[in-house]
């Protein structure tokens, strides 16, 4: 059999070829319309209407795009379709643009380690379950699935870094709303102007998958641009989980309506979120940095506080930063991050190593549940207190110190990109909330900032160091005025 003729709506419903792992469930039906449009293929009175209800009301494209953006609700089976179409593209696609003995990729990136496997299991279990496709695989790795014909499939967390010195015949996007990374504020933006030059050559395509999220980035940018818009070489879709999966219970998203209603528009409705808002600018943050210093030594001259984000040790990090204040200036002298798994009295015996260095005896820290935070930091030797404030009152607590500069922070890049990827958000109360964005983390940051509104006020510091030359001291004569 050929497989360059196979049309994707054939391969997904063939039981030989992909329709093997995919199923005949008509669940899929508006999946395969929206793919018919988007590699040109006609198309029935039937798929242009579903077509029409999720694409603005625009017309199908002339030919097959080069750009696919997928804006759908959750539930909806966008990993396993994100899996399905980059196995098209290896198997059936036109690779004849590859030089001779030129070996032809197709990227697949993924939000975190755990997204990125679980796609890698759909499209090894697309082409394994297939009695044709099978024949296909000459070897496999834990992120690279090797074909004849030299085409490989690479399934990786995003990284722009992970484009370079490859030849891409199509790249595929997997929640691409949802990326994180820790050196850059844009890692959406900077992988797609990355990939871009890499498709040009082999006139691949791009398809990206994912819920929506904030009204910020490039699957935002892309939906302001195209969506709706008879554009010949972008088409953009759009809709909620009921359109690509009709068999959802629907009360299930009804009660989420009525518990958040922001999220669920979101998560479940396709709606970007517009009561969220970036925290602080990225370039704020970086402002108070002082460069190439990581770790500052305790000095006696100064009074030292700290602060502790605990964890049990499965699942988040456990964290500690300690301060002291020079005048207005508020200075981030030491933080500590483990990353879980850990046990965590090994920890806290660490933390208080640390204090005691620089001569803490006491540790505020976010409440915790469970007695073992204060009784494991009492056992060496430190009074563990849990702090008033809640997590995103120290954020707001945090701003103004870090907007006026005042903050000076240690070269630590995770730390400041999660000061930088912090989220504002207005409450149904109308007050504001700060947390990390999902999928992120906020461990360390908590610390820091944690670390950096709780230093004691000037009058309780034992002396302030003064940088640049010292105002010479005035001497008055008491005597003066009685002579």
């Amino acid at each position: 059999m050929s497989l360059e003729n196979i049309t994707i709506d054939r391969a997904l419903r063939d039981p030989n070829l992909l329709g093997a792992a995919l199923g005949t469930s008509p669940t899929w039906d508006t999946w395969v319309s929206v793919l018919r449009a988007a590699f040109g293929l006609s198309m029935t009175d039937k798929d242009r209407a579903t077509f029409k209800a999720v694409a603005g009301g625009r017309e199908p494209p002339p030919g097959r795009v080069r750009e696919l953006w997928c804006i759908i609700g959750r539930r909806s089976g966008k990993s396993r379709m994100a899996a399905a179409v980059a196995s098209y593209l290896a198997a059936f696609g036109d690779h004849s643009g590859l030089a001779a003995g030129e070996t032809g990729v197709v990227l697949v990136l993924a939000a975190s380690k755990s997204q990125a496997s679980a796609v890698f299991r759909y499209i090894l279990a697309f082409f394994e379950s297939s009695p044709i496709l099978s024949g296909l695989i000459e070897n496999t790795t834990s992120d690279e699935i090797r074909l004849v014909g030299n085409i490989a499939i690479a399934i990786h967390t995003n990284n722009f870094k992970s484009v370079r010195g490859r030849t891409l015949i199509a790249s595929v996007f997997d929640e691409t709303a949802f990326w994180r990374d820790e050196t850059s504020s844009q890692p959406d933006v900077e992988t797609y102007r990355a990939i871009l030059p890499s498709l040009a050559t082999t006139k691949g395509m791009l398809v990206a998958i994912s819920s929506p999220y904030a009204q910020r980035g490039l699957l935002f940018q892309k939906f302001q641009d195209a969506f709706g818009r008879d554009e010949p070489d972008t088409l953009v879709v759009r809709a909620g989980t009921a359109s690509f999966n009709p068999t959802i219970d629907a009360d299930l998203i009804a009660k989420a309506h009525r518990d958040d209603p922001e999220a669920a528009s979101a998560e479940w409705d396709a709606e970007f979120r517009g009561d969220l808002s970036n925290f602080i600018d990225r370039r704020v943050v970086e402002s108070c940095i002082e460069p190439g210093v990581h770790e500052r030594s305790y000095v006696r001259d100064f009074r030292y506080s700290a602060f502790c984000d605990p964890s049990g040790g499965a699942h988040d990090s456990m964290c500690l930063g300690i301060s002291h204040r020079e005048g207005v200036r508020v200075v981030l002298d030491c933080v500590r991050e483990v990353r879980a798994p850990f046990v965590p009295d090994d920890v806290v015996t660490e933390f208080a190593t640390v204090l005691k260095s620089y001569q803490c005896l006491t540790v505020r820290g976010d409440r915790y549940a469970g007695a073992w935070v204060s009784d494991a930091f009492d056992r060496n030797g430190i009074r563990y207190v849990p702090s008033e404030k809640t997590r995103s009152e120290v954020y707001l607590d945090a701003l103004p110190v870090l907007m006026s500069r005042h903050a000076v922070l240690l070269d630590n890049p995770r730390l400041i990109s999660q000061i930088a990827q912090l989220e504002r958000r207005t409450m149904r109360s109308g007050r504001d909330a700060v947390d990390h964005s999902r999928g992120g983390a906020d461990d360390l940051a908590n610390a820091a900032l944690g670390a950096l509104v709780n230093a004691p006020a000037a009058e309780a510091a034992m002396r302030t160091f003064h940088y640049g030359p010292r105002p010479k001291p005035i001497f008055t004569d008491p005597l003066s005025d009685y002579r």
